[in-house]
Order: structure tokens, then C-alpha cells, then sequence
């Protein structure tokens, strides 16, 4: 097969981004993911990954953080076997093949440029699988949710290129319309998103990470918490990695409540609940 031409950029171009991390740890000997698909897909397209992202030195990183998500989609799964996954903003994300039970409904919500793609490389999506191709911020996609087999919402890479005003009000519309759902996110300290919005994250390579003005430290965590329907936030820890600092050092750090609430973790991952109707 000729190799898929992918031209994206801004946001969008993330996808690629995430996507080049989570396969260069796949290809690891002892990965802490693994990710066949992940490995496939860049395989497949025609897009400089090396020369515009580097070596792949945040893998690991990135394939913890894909981890700690599908721990939660297992978790739910668990209780919810027919339940729905929600996947806001997924990208080139190939968690449905990682986690599926052979009967999880799957909805993926994305913008149409990423759709596009996203279909190209990976089929159309059919039986358990469908795709709303707008923005998670359109609450067209929710009338697509059938909310009696339970409801989980996954907001992965997401969240932080949105304003502060933009994720309470999606927080807001998902605990009312999914009472009883969850909804598991991630975001970026206050520090990671002020430099990225000064323009000052950028690879040797030259990429600059788009703006993110949207940032998790204790007091977000509350005014999470204060936002109507929301009964619960929980940091979520990732799983231990492999060497010094994912090993050992990342898990004492993530595990500090201390360190979140100053918001200095490095991978901060939140569990909330919406209270039942």
C-alpha cells in the first residue's frame, strides 16, 4: 500500500504528535503500552515524524499517560460490559483495539479535517464503533449517546488547547445530559501552559507546541468540583514505568497531593463523577 499523506497543522497536527510517542515506546523491547496499531499507522504515512518531532523521547511519557486511560476504560468496562465509550477529540488514538471487550459501544467525536484522516487510515468506523465528526464543544454529538447502558467520557490531549470557560461549560452539559457518567480527562500544570503560550515549548527540531490556556492546579480541581452535577474529582495516578524517572522518581511525584495541588506534576489526570438523576 502507498504511504497515506497526512498535512495537518496547529492543534489538529497533535494527533501526529501523540501518535509518533506511543509507537516509538511500542517499539521498545519491554514497552510500557503496547501499541501494534500505533506502530502500523506511522508506518503508513508519508509524514516526517523524526524531523518534526525528534527521536521520540517523550514516549514513554505519552504511552503512561494512553495507559492510566485505558486502566479506566477497563475499569469501567468491568461494571458496564455493554456500556459507551466517549472519545472527545481522539485523533489517531487506538485505544478501541487496546481495551476492546468485544462489546463496548464506541463513539468517537472529533473535528472533520481529523475525521477525515482518521477514516482514511483506519476505516470507516461501523457495527460498535461510530464517529460524530464535529467539535467535542457541539452538543449535537451527545443526542448519539445511549445513556442506559452507562457512560463513559474520555477527554485525552483534549482539554488544555480549550479556554477555562470552554471546559466548564462542557462539564457542565455533560453532567446533565449523562447523570451517573464519568468523565476522565488530563490537562498541564499552570507553568507548561504559560510557556506554551508564550510560544517557548518547541523542539530542536523547530515544532512549537500550540497554545494551551487551559491548566490543572488545586484550584481548578475546585472549581471543577463546583460546577453543578459534578459529585466527585479524583486525580488518577499513572502506572510505574521503566527506568529512574518513571520508575521511581514520577510515582513519588504523582503521588504527592502536596506537589498537584501546587501544580507541578507533570501528568495530571482527573476522574469526575456526575451525580445520578
Amino acid at each position: 500500500m502507498d504511504p497515506v499523506q497526512v498535512n495537518l497543522g496547529g492543534v489538529p497536527e497533535t494527533l501526529l504528535w501523540n501518535l509518533y510517542q506511543r509507537a516509538t515506546e511500542a517499539r521498545q523491547d519491554h514497552p510500557v503500552l503496547r501499541d501494534p496499531k500505533a506502530v502500523a499507522l506511522v508506518e503508513a504515512i508519508d509524514y516526517p515524524f523524526a524531523a518534526r518531532f525528534g527521536s521520540g523521547e517523550l514516549g514513554q511519557w505519552q504511552a503512561l499517560r494512553a495507559a492510566t486511560f485505558d486502566r479506566e476504560v477497563r475499569r469501567f468496562l468491568g461494571t458496564h460490559p455493554d456500556g459507551t465509550v466517549v472519545a472527545l477529540g481522539e485523533g489517531l488514538e487506538t485505544q478501541f483495539w487496546r481495551v476492546d471487550n468485544g462489546r463496548v459501544h464506541w463513539l468517537t467525536v472529533d473535528l472533520p479535517e481529523t475525521v477525515e484522516v482518521r477514516t482514511r487510515l483506519l476505516g470507516t468506523a461501523t457495527g460498535r464503533q461510530s464517529v460524530a465528526a464535529v467539535s467535542a464543544l457541539d452538543p449535537a454529538w451527545m443526542d448519539q449517546v445511549d445513556p442506559r447502558r452507562g457512560v463513559l467520557v474520555t477527554a485525552q490531549g483534549l482539554l488544555m488547547y480549550l479556554q477555562p470557560a470552554e471546559v466548564h461549560g462542557l462539564v457542565a452539559d455533560l453532567a446533565q445530559r449523562f447523570p451517573g457518567a464519568e468523565l476522565v480527562l488530563d490537562g498541564v500544570p499552570p507553568w507548561f501552559s504559560q510557556r506554551t503560550q508564550a510560544g517557548q515549548m518547541r523542539t530542536k527540531q523547530g515544532y512549537v507546541t500550540p497554545p494551551m490556556p487551559w491548566a490543572l492546579d488545586a484550584a481548578e480541581r475546585r472549581r471543577l468540583l463546583a460546577i453543578p452535577g459534578v459529585d466527585e474529582v479524583r486525580d488518577l495516578v499513572p502506572p510505574r514505568g521503566r527506568g529512574p524517572l518513571h520508575g521511581w522518581v514520577a510515582p513519588v511525584v504523582n503521588r504527592s497531593a502536596r506537589v498537584r495541588a501546587l501544580g507541578l506534576t507533570g501528568l495530571p489526570i482527573l476522574r469526575l463523577r456526575f451525580a445520578a438523576a
